[in-house]
């Protein structure tokens, strides 16, 4: 029986993954405008009967590095922002289940678990979220070359609530939420998937709620709403949407989509007839993979 054993582990060991994920404090030191974190204030981490791992209460926000093998990899890099209404993170679906993909095709892949708005750990709850974001990308031209990425190949993935984040530091590269004012934090390209994008037309409550507070100004939802401030320069964007989401409607993928044609920059958008909200690499409605189309994107966009 101890024979037995033995052959079993040494098999878990040969098949299984031998080397943990490499996970990085974004911040080296205090993190600007955070407050003291209460003792109260633990990070909590529940999988559910669903297999998601949701994560809440993070106060100390990190990047799960997923390198491709050296053969495979391409330079192309991104940086993913798990959704779940700014209230928690679906930290393995819509993060480290994605970036194992990316990594498939030669895609290096940032997991971020970033900081959602609390009032009771950051003084500026609105901006906590997309600062992390910024320090993030600001992390990844640092260490471009020790991760083996090509700093003009960086882009930004969202999903859900994290797509109202990647759409943020889209509009919003050029208004430093870090203490390097001169560092780079515009992604190349952004992928919304499913993605928040208006506060004010078409909102999610529960976003719009969790990050602004249930008495926010028409100005402070105008402001936080990213189609409209879209220009020229935006990153060109890849969108997923299903067309009967009935937590965050579709029309945020349109008005974003709109936004760029309007302005001229590139963007190609895929509504699904069916497929809800959340439904994270798998679209159960339909035989078309969106991350294949995704892919096919990155390929035309000489990102592969």
């Amino acid at each position: 029986m101890k024979k037995f054993n033995l052959t079993l582990i040494l098999l878990a060991i040969l098949t299984g993954p031998v080397v943990a994920q490499e996970v990085v404090p974004i911040y080296n030191g205090p993190i600007p405008g955070a407050k003291p974190v209460p003792e109260s204030y633990k990070e909590l981490s529940v999988a559910g009967d669903d297999g998601v791992i949701r994560v809440s209460k993070v106060s100390i926000p990190t990047l799960t590095v997923y390198l491709p093998e050296k053969g495979s990899a391409t330079g192309t890099a991104v940086l993913i922002c798990p959704g779940g209404g700014y209230g928690i993170l679906a930290i393995n679906h819509e993060g480290d289940k994605v970036a194992k993909e990316f990594n498939k095709i030669g895609v290096a892949a940032f997991v971020l678990k970033y900081r959602l708005p609390d009032d009771q750990i950051m003084d500026d709850k609105t901006t906590g979220p997309l600062q992390d974001a910024q320090q993030a990308m600001a992390l990844l031209h640092k260490n471009a070359k020790q991760w083996g990425i090509n700093p003009d190949k960086i882009g930004v993935m969202g999903f859900s609530a994290g797509g109202h984040l990647a759409s943020t530091l889209s509009v919003r590269y050029n208004v430093p939420k870090i203490t390097d004012k001169t560092a780079k934090v515009k992604p190349a390209f952004s992928l919304l998937i499913y993605p928040v994008i208006s506060l004010a037309a078409f909102p999610h409550m529960g976003t719009s709620n969790n990050l602004l507070g249930k008495e926010a100004s028409a100005e402070q939802k105008a402001y936080f709403s990213n189609e409209k401030h879209i220009d020229a320069q935006t990153p060109p964007a890849f969108i997923v949407h299903a067309a009967d989401d009935g937590g965050v409607p579709v029309q945020n993928s349109l008005l974003y989509a709109q936004g760029l044609v309007e302005h001229k920059v590139p963007v190609e958008l895929h509504v699904y007839q069916n497929g809800g909200h959340g439904f994270g690499l798998n679209n159960k409605s339909t035989t078309d993979p969106w991350f294949e189309r995704l892919r096919n994107w990155l390929l035309m966009n000489k990102l592969l």
